[in-house]
């Protein structure tokens, strides 16, 4: 590491620590300041951080985009947040507005956090946000979320990249820079993944993929960025994904894979039933292995790095010097897991195309004859 960049990270583990210092130290002042009489209900009132709605919020979807919050002169904090289209279908009608309507917040008898009301409708925020009738009649919800204009990023940046790396292959010239790095990463994804699990059928499965490979890394990438939106670490998303690679495999069986999920040869009848039973759950377990694991492994990684930074402020409310001296600890381990999740996304986009191609290539597996009997001819000759 160059000096320069240890400079860099020295200003940046003191400048935090100062922050949170002089924050903590400012209101240990004004308590130190206040009348006997104005100390005991401040104290009474004082609230300590809601880890949890503070992790979930920032990994949760939203109807706005929120990048960071600013304490106001009165202790209040003003969020600094774009809002994002609102597109729902209630009342019987269509209604397009801005998520800025909703822009008062307040807490129920339940503890939910309710916003406003804007023509028959609020938001409702507990680990996700829900939109609302207020006479409770269904509400269909078709808004540009955070997940939702996170995705579109990454489709319009995986796009940019095919479509000019494929422009500079129609000039004929040699690839070099950014081309020449896609150009490694597929044919790895080619020679690794595709040819040894599909056969000589890959040709016609590259295209999936590929497309799969560097969706999920793009998107894993954007959500590591300041403000990115966790896209990767829903759920929805990720069964969205595993559905595709289930109805992929099942649109390629054969007769070969259903012969031996329904009837496996040469075993006895109980055992036989006790087999089929065994394999149709595991076919249906296959698409939720895809599910989950990406989706835990992409959240975990963001709830880890979260919750590491407000152990500052956990620590901060217990001594201001604790707090300063553990800014260091957690600035060191929360790079080190944002360096590990640089590689976990790009490890969990391979394995989710890998298991994709081997979930195929079982589905054609009796094709993989042909293969053998070709080469079989080959080594005769």
């Amino acid at each position: 590491m160059s000096c320069k960049r240890l400079f860099s990270l020295f200003i940046l583990v003191f400048g935090l620590s100062g922050v949170v210092n002089s924050t903590f130290a400012q209101g240990a002042g004004n308590h130190e300041n206040a009348p006997a009489e104005a100390v005991a209900p401040a104290h009474e009132e004082k609230k300590g951080i809601n880890i949890t709605e503070l992790v979930f919020g920032h990994v949760s979807d939203s109807h706005e985009w929120h990048l960071f919050s600013l304490k106001k002169e009165n202790g209040e904090e003003k969020p600094i947040a774009f809002p994002l289209p609102i597109i729902v279908y209630a009342h019987g009608q269509l209604k397009m507005f801005s998520a800025s309507r909703f822009e008062e917040w307040h807490k129920d008898a339940d503890g939910k956090k309710i916003s406003n009301e804007y023509e028959g409708l609020y938001i409702e925020k507990v680990m996700k946000e829900k939109i609302l009738a207020t006479d409770g009649s269904k509400v269909y919800d078709f808004s540009i979320t955070k997940n939702v204009l996170s995705m579109l990023i990454g489709v319009v940046l995986l796009l940019w990249a095919m479509t000019s790396a494929a422009k500079k292959y129609k000039v004929n010239t040699a690839p070099k820079g950014f081309q020449n790095g896609l150009e490694v990463i597929i044919i790895f994804i080619r020679d690794e993944v595709a040819k040894p699990n599909l056969g000589h059928k890959y040709v016609r499965f590259m295209p999936l993929l590929l497309t799969i490979f560097f969706f999920i890394w793009i998107n894993n990438l954007l959500g590591l960025l300041p403000g990115g939106a966790n896209f990767t670490g829903n759920i929805a998303v990720t069964a969205c994904l595993a559905l595709i690679a289930f109805i992929v495999m099942m649109a390629n069986s054969n007769k070969h894979f259903w012969g031996h999920l329904l009837n496996p040869p040469n075993v006895p009848f109980l055992v036989k039933c006790l087999l089929v039973l065994i394999e149709v759950m595991s076919l249906c377990i296959k698409p939720v292995a895809l599910m989950i694991r990406l989706f835990a492994n992409m959240l975990a990684g963001h709830i880890v790095i979260l919750s590491v930074i407000c152990l500052i402020f956990i620590f901060a409310l217990l001594n201001v010097y604790v707090g300063g001296g553990f800014v260091i600890v957690s600035l060191a381990f929360s790079i080190f897991m944002f360096m590990l999740e640089l590689l976990v996304a790009v490890i969990q986009a391979f394995i989710f195309a890998n298991l994709t191609a081997v979930f195929i290539g079982q589905a054609i597996e009796g094709d993989h004859d042909h293969d053998h009997a070709e080469l079989s001819e080959g080594l005769a000759h």
